[in-house]
């Protein structure tokens, strides 16, 4: 089982990897074409590249943020149920989440499959297959409802979802950037 939990948090951590090395590139792209229309030039599809990386960006995230409790929860309700009252709201929002997360892997999914199928490519200065790009959402979706199952077994045997425990542990540190 550890090797399994190895393999998840590599797999979590090489997502925002990814998501890290989108911003990076994001910049990157501004900078160069910041720089260029000092000579009067641009980078082509500079715009069009961006908003792929931004789109990257977010899927790639969206795993390990989950993980470590930084993305967006209203913990008002959960905060004041007893222990085993708030397991069974986790269990449920965890298998709400799960499924509605399952739906937009599928959607997305689907959505990249018929670009590839139909050949479609990017409208702007640089044509580019647009199911290359495309390809973020279901892979960044997937990971993110592998990491939902990931805590909802976690929760099933009876452990406290990970995110409530980095959560709980930035608070006791005196870190409260990730509470809204």
């Amino acid at each position: 089982m550890a090797s399994v939990r190895r393999v998840l948090d590599a797999a979590y951590a090489a997502a925002a990897g990814l998501a890290a090395a989108s911003l990076l590139l994001i910049f990157l792209v501004m900078m160069a074409q910041i720089g260029l229309r000092q000579f009067g030039e641009q980078l082509p599809a500079a715009d069009d590249i961006s908003a792929y990386l931004c789109v990257s960006t977010t899927f790639f995230a969206l795993a390990a943020t989950f993980k470590r409790g930084e993305l967006i929860r209203v913990g008002m309700v959960l905060d004041r149920l007893g222990p085993g009252a708030r397991r069974v709201a986790e269990l449920v929002a965890l298998s709400l989440a799960a499924a509605m997360v399952a739906y937009i892997v599928y959607w997305t999914a689907q959505d990249t499959l018929f670009s590839w199928e139909i050949e479609e490519m990017s409208q702007g200065t640089v044509a580019l297959p647009i199911w290359v790009p495309k390809l973020a959402m279901p892979i960044g979706a997937g990971l993110l409802l592998v990491a939902v199952l990931d805590e909802l077994v976690s929760v099933l045997r009876g452990a406290r979802p990970s995110y409530v425990v980095a959560a709980e542990a930035r608070a006791a540190s005196g870190d409260f950037t990730a509470e809204v």
